[in-house]
């Protein structure tokens, strides 16, 4: 268990907080929670994010979390579902029209209950790293990866 130390924490962007406000950004992220006040929604939809947190105000615009949250679910959904089908069909040997009723809702069920988790903790993650936005989303070059000279 990680423990939660909000008092030794400083606020990122070096933004004003006092520790009786200060939150854990990675518990507030996996609750769904704006990672600056623990309070405010972070989520408007399933995975969409809010533009803004409606208790603190920060804007959530500049937190781009891209595919990093659904590879790491498929990783983990994929190890424990695969895992536990290798052991099932060693032990028992079901018909594998059984490993398909079983193993594919299993995964499906799965991702869809970590990715919101998951999401809500890279973009906490985020915040308590103070990332900033990458310079290939901000680049006018039309190729992200060729530099124009007026990135650098």
């Amino acid at each position: 268990m990680i423990p939660d130390t909000t008092d030794k924490i400083p606020a990122a962007g070096g933004e004003p907080s006092s520790p009786a406000v200060a939150v854990s950004a990675v518990r507030a992220g996996l609750k769904g929670r704006c990672p600056r006040c623990g309070e405010g929604r972070l989520f408007a939809g399933f995975l969409k994010v809010r533009p803004g947190c409606e208790t603190c105000g920060l804007d959530f615009s500049t937190i781009q979390t891209g595919d990093g949250p659904a590879s790491f679910i498929m990783q983990i959904a994929g190890f424990v579902v695969g895992f536990s089908a290798l052991v099932v069909e060693i032990k028992y040997h079901p018909p594998m029209w059984l490993h398909l009723i079983v193993w594919l809702p299993l995964v499906v069920v799965l991702s869809l209950a970590l990715m919101r988790p998951g999401r809500g903790l890279m973009i906490g993650l985020q915040y308590r790293n103070q990332s900033a936005p990458s310079t290939a989303a901000r680049s006018s070059s039309p190729d992200p990866l060729r530099s124009t000279g007026e990135d650098l």
